[in-house]
């Protein structure tokens, strides 16, 4: 592997860990209220968040609660009976993958969906990368409609 393609590679690697983090992250900010600050501290001290893109890690740990409001109007509507069928871990999997549709053109948005519906394997319930994928194929088709269009 040429030195261009491992760097591209450990680029991927280190934003795939910044996500999983971040989502652990946001998680945890959202059940238990902590602030932010100590979320970051204790992330950055003893989760393992350096080993990753530390500096996206942290866009997105204040970004998000930021626009949480923006972001789940912006999502919600793919969304039926948002309250009663959205756990904690598909909402923030819709808030991050919704914040990258909208700050992070430089994603291609299939790179967005993947990422997403990959995080709902690992965390989500059994279906909820089925979930995930159903309203970011639309949401996608909405936000970045020349992308989608090709």
């Amino acid at each position: 592997m040429s030195d261009k393609a491992s760097d591209k590679a450990r680029f991927i690697k280190k934003r795939k860990h910044a996500r999983d983090k971040v989502l652990q992250a946001l998680y945890q900010w959202q059940l238990s209220g902590e602030e932010l600050d100590w979320i970051k501290k204790h992330y950055l001290e003893e989760q393992g968040v350096s080993a990753g893109d530390e500096e996206y890690f942290l866009e997105l740990l204040y970004q998000i609660p930021s626009q949480v409001t923006q972001l789940d109007e912006t999502f919600g509507k793919y969304v039926q009976n948002f309250e009663d069928h959205l756990d904690p871990i598909e909402c923030n999997i819709l808030r991050i993958a919704t914040y990258e549709f909208l700050h992070h053109l430089e994603i291609p948005y299939k790179v967005v969906i993947n990422e997403a519906i990959n995080l709902a394997k690992v965390y989500g319930a059994d279906e909820s990368h089925r979930f995930i994928n159903g309203v970011l194929d639309p949401l996608a088709v909405e936000m970045r409609q020349l992308e989608t269009a090709s």
